[in-house]
């Protein structure tokens, strides 16, 4: 069992044991499956295509994307040889093209620098993507989450982590920001694997997830 899998399978544990609302949640989708992604310039490029629009329109809009670039993983050379107009075919916004393009450029330039990402702290990985045209707080945080598995992310402002804490704790209406960071203080230091529940309990009821 590889790092990732061993410390997320403790974490499971723990959380079951610190809050009664999620260990039903647990006992029902068992322990947390996150390992890291290793296409790190794909992750960040489907995370711009998938802002502000519903999963299966992303879904749609990658796989076209996907297409174009050809065989393999979507790389940021590849993303570059094509045109904005290229881009814009496949559905993605105008403004969503440019923060393509500065994707890819930002990668090749090496001010954002893929390789290196895992030996930084979430602070400094965060302030290396945020660079970026189209990569904010929220975005950086599904990338440590999913790309880096690093434990302890809360995206607070996520609307599916909010929906998911209303579903557990059984609230009338959806927490707001502060009551969701309150909360989240019992799941440290493993908020990352308590989120990754609460993404879980929204499937349960539809087959669509965050990514």
């Amino acid at each position: 069992m590889n790092d990732h899998a061993t410390t997320f399978e403790e974490a499971s544990l723990q959380l079951r044991e610190v809050d009664p609302k999620l260990k039903p949640v647990i006992d029902s989708v068992g322990v947390c499956s996150l390992k890291p992604y290793r296409y790190r310039f794909a992750l960040l490029l489907r995370s711009i295509v998938s802002q502000q629009i519903s999963t299966a329109a992303a879904r749609t809009i990658y796989k076209r994307l996907h297409s174009l670039t050809g065989k393999g993983q979507p790389s940021a050379e590849k993303i570059m040889q094509l045109s904005h107009e290229q881009l814009r075919s496949v559905g993605l916004s105008a403004q969503k093209a440019n923060y393509v393009h500065h994707l890819a450029e930002m990668v090749l330039e090496k001010n954002v620098r893929l390789h290196q990402l895992h030996r930084m702290t979430d602070d400094e990985v965060t302030a290396e993507l945020v660079q970026v045209k189209g990569i904010g707080q929220w975005t950086a945080q599904m990338f440590l989450m999913f790309g880096l598995c690093r434990p302890d992310i809360f995206p607070h402002d996520d609307l599916g982590i909010q929906n998911g804490i209303q579903t557990i704790y059984e609230l009338e209406t959806r927490p707001d920001k502060q009551t969701c960071i309150e909360i989240a203080e019992l799941w440290a230091p493993y908020r990352t694997v308590a989120s990754w529940y609460c993404w879980r309990v929204l499937e349960m009821e539809t087959p669509d997830g965050p990514w």
